[in-house]
Formats: C-alpha cells, sequence, structure tokens
C-alpha cells in the first residue's frame, strides 16, 4: 500500500492564461509569381549575336539582354538617310520655283494652269520629303529593336534564345518574375471567404521550415465547384522570399480574441484525442479530455474542457495514468 502511494513523477504545474490572439482562416497552396513577363522580339528575320543574360539573371528595367545582327539595318539606314537628302533637295528646287512663280503671278505673265502645277509640285515635295523621313525613322526603330532589353526589374526563370538563332516577330527568348516578387496562392474554404478582405496579416511556414509574414493582396471572386475552396492571392513581406513551385501551409489572421492557452508540451495526444493532466489539493493527477484550437509561440489554445483556475501538469504528462499521485515541484526548481 505504500508502494502504491509513493509519488510517480515530479511535475511542473502552470495556471491556464488568457493571451489576445487573433483569430485564424487555415490555407494552403502553391508559391508562385506575382506576375511572370515574357521577353520576346520585335524584328524579324535577324541572327542572335550576343545573349547576355541567363536563368537566375536579376536584371534591372532597361538593361540589355539579346542583340541581333545589325549590318542589314545599318545599311538600310544609310540608304534611307540619302533618300531623305534627296527629297530635301527636291524640295528646295520646288519651293524655288513656287516662289517665283508667285511673283510672275502679280504681272500676268504666268497661267493659271502653270501656277497650279508649280504649287501643286511644291506640296507633292513636301510630303515625298515627310515620307522619306518616316522611312528613317522606322529604319532607325528596327535598329533599336536589335538590342532587345529587360521590361522591368526581376529574375530570369527561363531563357530560349539560342546564339546565331534567327528570330521571327514574336519569337519568346526569356521569362523572368517582375521585381522578384514571389505571392502565396492559398486555398481556403469557401465557408471563410465572408471573412476575409484584402490587407489582412497572414502568416506561412516556408519549404525548410522558415516562417514568413504576408498581407492578402486579392480574394478571388470565385469558388471551385470541384473542391468547394476558393484561391486568395498574398503578397510576401520577405525581402529573400522563397522559391516559387512549393506547397506550403500557413492561416490568415482576423480580428483578436481571448484564448485561453497552456505550453504545447501539456497536451498528451492518444488514441485520435487530446488530453491534459490537471492536479488537485491531493496532488493526485486526472486526465481530462480536451479541446484545442489555435496554436502560437510554444501555447495551445484549449476550446473547451479546463476549468480556468486548473493548475495543469505543464509537461511529462505522457508518463502519468488517472488518479497517480505525483509530487509538485518548487517554483523554480
Amino acid at each position: 500500500m505504500a508502494q502504491s502511494d509513493a509519488p510517480a513523477l515530479t511535475v511542473s504545474l502552470v495556471t491556464p492564461a488568457t493571451r489576445d490572439w487573433p483569430e485564424t482562416v487555415p490555407a494552403s497552396g502553391w508559391l508562385a509569381p506575382w506576375q511572370e513577363a515574357v521577353i520576346a522580339s520585335e524584328a524579324g528575320g535577324l541572327r542572335i549575336t550576343e545573349i547576355l543574360a541567363d536563368v537566375g539573371s536579376r536584371v534591372t528595367k532597361g538593361d540589355p539582354l539579346v542583340r541581333l545582327t545589325q549590318e542589314g539595318i545599318l545599311a538600310d539606314i544609310r540608304i534611307q538617310q540619302a533618300a531623305v537628302e534627296t527629297a530635301k533637295a527636291n524640295l528646295t528646287r520646288a519651293r524655288s520655283d513656287a516662289d517665283r512663280a508667285r511673283r510672275l503671278r502679280e504681272s500676268g505673265t504666268v497661267s493659271q494652269q502653270s501656277l497650279t502645277d508649280v504649287l501643286t509640285g511644291e506640296l507633292t515635295a513636301q510630303a515625298a520629303l515627310a515620307s522619306e523621313e518616316a522611312a528613317l525613322e522606322s529604319q532607325r526603330i528596327r535598329l533599336d529593336q536589335t538590342e532587345i532589353t529587360a521590361i522591368d526589374d526581376g529574375v530570369i526563370t527561363s531563357r530560349a534564345a539560342r546564339l546565331g538563332a534567327v528570330v521571327s516577330p514574336g519569337t519568346e527568348l526569356f521569362r523572368m518574375i517582375r521585381q522578384g516578387r514571389i505571392e502565396w496562392q492559398a486555398e481556403v474554404s469557401a465557408r471563410d471567404l465572408p471573412l476575409l478582405a484584402e490587407g489582412l496579416a497572414v502568416g506561412l511556414e516556408g519549404p525548410h521550415g522558415e516562417a514568413f509574414r504576408g498581407a492578402v493582396r486579392l480574394v478571388s471572386p470565385t469558388v471551385d465547384t470541384a473542391t468547394g475552396r476558393a484561391t486568395v492571392y498574398i503578397a510576401l513581406d520577405a525581402d529573400t522570399p522563397p522559391r516559387p513551385g512549393h506547397y506550403v501551409t500557413g492561416s490568415i489572421e482576423l480580428q483578436d480574441t481571448p484564448a485561453r492557452t497552456v505550453p504545447e508540451t501539456a497536451i498528451v495526444f492518444r488514441d485520435g484525442l487530446n488530453y491534459l493532466f490537471t492536479v488537485g489539493p491531493d496532488n493526485r493527477a486526472t486526465r481530462a479530455r480536451v479541446e484545442t484550437g489555435r496554436r502560437r509561440d510554444g501555447e495551445v489554445e484549449i476550446t473547451s474542457g479546463l476549468d480556468p483556475s486548473a493548475r495543469v501538469v505543464a509537461s511529462g504528462g505522457a508518463f502519468l495514468s488517472d488518479g497517480v499521485l505525483v509530487r509538485v515541484a518548487e517554483a523554480g526548481q
């Protein structure tokens, strides 16, 4: 009898604490680029002579990525510059003839038909010069298109450009993550949608256990009829976000509400149920089934099954049985 009344274990006791914790909505989903940009060729029939970026390169808007052959376009520009000079000379001659005809008209020595022809020639020469200048500007634009640049800051994620390849208009050369921003495309239950709004804080666990924070950017207006879930787009705060392509879990935080908490180490999980042990004035342990809720900073919320004034075994409950005598450790022991 004396042996059965010997303390089974020395335990530390805690009383449930009340914390102000945010209500949360559980979510899970894929990490993906915020926006993926395609960088393509605008010119056609030109050969790639230089490739200045590769997969993983961090680029700034305007940085050159690919250069195309320029010799043919430079020759066309020289031809067009000559055509512009010719048009300018023709316009100078046409204006001189028109000025002379206007002076003769006052003296009546030129017919109306001749005057009309000369003035029409002047207008035609002006139009011809404008056309040649526009053609020259077009050739210069083509020259600018031989250097393909980054359309925004970001990270190159794929490269289709091959040295020596002849490109066509619209040929994809690179893909990039705009501004290097990764977002979490999290799925939530449709019943939680009325609780969600833009700007709500979010916490998630990265693929290697890292903690990340973010905020709701957009809540999808539709629900997947097959799964009954909706997508929430979450912008991450991290300067060095996790890589896209990982499936992660986390929670969306709502308003703060009181939570009755105990250390996570106090919970004993048996047969799919949660228990903890309390100690009465007689120093005997009593097993109590509890329901748990939110978890944070090593503590767990107890939603039911626990008296607020109970003395709870802080750890080691897995070694106890209902009704066993325990020794209570003094504070600081």
